[in-house]
Parts: structure tokens; sequence; C-alpha cells
């Protein structure tokens, strides 16, 4: 996956960077097309030559006086090569204008799988399926595309009462007008916020709030009002924890057949065969009769919700 993406990103820099130039050459042959133009109209006669440059003179002053104008306005914009920007602030205060808005949904876009890791189940469903795959023995199979497909069936499924909620508490009121950026921002963390610290472990937390010294004065009674930057790393390690406990459950049954398997080969005197390629069959068996992909999955899911 992280050589695919590399490939996409490398892809992307270079029609970005061909466009880039497209432009730079585009607007320089537009350049010496227009003096041309402009040398071909001027008139051999003093006069004209006064009287276009007064005119000129009289356009610089405007321009002039329009762009000491325009500086009151809150606007940025400018071009490069192609592409042309324009940022405007909204006038009366009451938020952002909809190209930063824009920009900062792809801005989320982007930073959609690192969210997805860090405030989701996903980092413990993914990890515990791998201690799956490997407990078995069977080494690419399933594939990782398909542990990461169930993964993220499975977070959306978890996670649904949650998008729910901050669609109903921030998003549609923020597309309604009803409330700003910053109390929509406000009303989405805070589903969030309730669904780590209830994950979250005590010890964890508390490893958090000592180094940032957020709580140094006390001041902090309700653990919902720590900031959000102590919560997450708290999260991630108690989903590492609950991940590597679930993991070494799953491993004790296998770890016994290989063993058995492994003693049996050497009561027969059969050293040279690897104890790998006759219990991975055993192994396989067991997980087939206990219907081991209903009970890892159905067990995995009621953690989120005891």
């Amino acid at each position: 996956m992280e050589k695919r993406n590399k490939r996409i990103l490398k892809k992307l820099v270079y029609v970005f960077f061909i466009l880039f130039i497209t432009g730079i050459l585009t607007n320089k042959t537009d350049y010496v097309y227009a003096t041309q133009n402009n040398g071909s109209a001027v008139t051999d006669t003093k006069d004209a030559n006064q009287t276009k440059n007064g005119t000129t003179s009289n356009q610089t002053d405007k321009s002039g006086t329009s762009g000491t104008d325009g500086t009151a306005d809150n606007n940025l914009s400018g071009q490069i090569g192609p592409f042309k920007f324009n940022l405007d602030t909204n006038p009366n205060g009451g938020g952002i204008t909809s190209t930063l808005q824009i920009m900062l949904v792809i801005t989320l876009i982007s930073l959609a799988p690192s969210i997805l890791i860090m405030v989701t189940s996903f980092t413990r469903i993914i990890i515990v399926l791998h201690f799956v795959r490997s407990a078995l023995g069977t080494q690419t199979t399933p594939p990782n595309q398909v542990l990461i497909g169930i993964a993220l069936f499975l977070t959306f499924f978890i996670m649904s009462p949650v998008i729910t909620q901050i669609n109903n508490d921030a998003v549609k009121p923020l597309s309604n007008g009803e409330i700003t950026q910053q109390e929509a921002f406000t009303a989405g963390i805070k589903p969030l916020k309730q669904f780590m610290l209830k994950e979250v472990k005590p010890q964890d937390l508390k490893l958090f709030i000592d180094i940032s010294e957020v709580n140094k004065d006390n001041s902090i009674t309700n653990v919902e009002d720590l900031p959000i930057t102590v919560i997450i790393p708290s999260f991630i390690i108690s989903e590492l924890r609950t991940a590597f406990i679930i993991g070494f459950v799953i491993y004790i049954p296998f770890i016994i057949i290989d063993m058995v398997v492994a003693s049996t080969l050497m009561s027969m005197g059969m050293m040279m065969l690897p104890p790998t390629t006759i219990s991975m069959p055993f192994k396989i068996l067991l997980f087939i009769l206990a219907d081991g992909w209903n009970l890892v999955i159905g067990e995995l899911v009621k953690t989120f919700y005891t």
C-alpha cells in the first residue's frame, strides 16, 4: 500500500509540474504576442505618443487608486502558471468563505487515513486480524487488502452512532448556517472524545496528563474537558494494549497444536519435516470447526459495546 501511494504521489507531482511549466510558457507566449501588437499600434507622430503616454499615466493613476482601495478588502489573489487563486475572507466576520471551506475539506481528506487510525476502532481491529493470520500460519492469506477492507467496514459499523451524532450536532447546523466553524468543531469533537474516553485506560490517560502538565493546577475536574491532544495518544496506547492482549489469547490454542505436532514428529524420528507444514492443516481445521471468523469478529466488536 505504501509503494502504491508513493507511485500515485509521484504521478500527481509530475502532472502538476507539467501543468506549471505549460502555464509559464503560455503566459510568456501571450506576453510576447501582446507586446508585438502594442508595438505595431504605436504611431510615428510625437503628439500621438504624448497623448498615449498621458492616457497611460491616467490609467496608471486610476489603477493605483483602485489598488489602494483594494487593500481595504480582505482579498488575496494571484496566479501561478495556469492556476488562479482568490481567497476571500468574510467581511462581516461571520466565518470563512466557500473557497477556504473547500481548502479545509481537501486538507481533511488528505488527513483522513491518519484520523481514521487515531480516533476510531480501526487500530484494534486490524492488529487483531493480523494476529489471527499469523497464528494460523497462512502467511499472506487472507491478503492485506481483505483484512483492511474487513477492518474498514467493521470500523464504520462500530463508529456509526458517533458519526450520526457528529452529523446531527455539527455538520447539519453548520451547513444551515446555524453555528460557526468553531462551534461546529467543538460539537463535532465531543462525541469522539466520549468514544475514546470510554475505551482509554486510566493509567494511559494519567501518563499523558502528567507529561503535558495540562492539569498542573487541578483546574480540570471532568475528563471530557481534557484537550484532544492528550486524549488521542492515550487512546492509541490503550488500543495497542487491548489488541495485543486479544492477540495473545488467540495465539494460545494454535501454539498448543504446534507443540503437539512438533513432539509427535520428534517421537517418530521425523526431525527433518517442518512442524509448521503438518500443523497448518490442523490449525485451519480447528478454526473452521470453531467457526473462528464469527467468534473472533463477534467478540472483537463486542469489546466496544461493553
